[in-house]
């Protein structure tokens, strides 16, 4: 499957999780980054945040 490349608020828009936690799961390795669009916004692939929830661990 084609990755779905967008901005982390594009992906909040489709998905609801807000741009500050994708921005944490990035930096925590729990998502995959890829690279920048050319307003140096971060790419995230939408079908990895569809895919499967993550899960907190409390």
């Amino acid at each position: 499957m084609r990755p779905v490349l967008v901005d982390l608020y594009a992906a909040h828009a489709a998905t609801g999780i807000r741009p500050g936690t994708l921005r944490v799961r990035l930096h925590r390795g729990k998502l995959t980054h890829h690279g920048r669009d050319h307003a140096g916004r971060t790419l995230v692939d939408l079908n990895e945040l569809t895919a499967a929830p993550i899960t907190n661990a409390a």
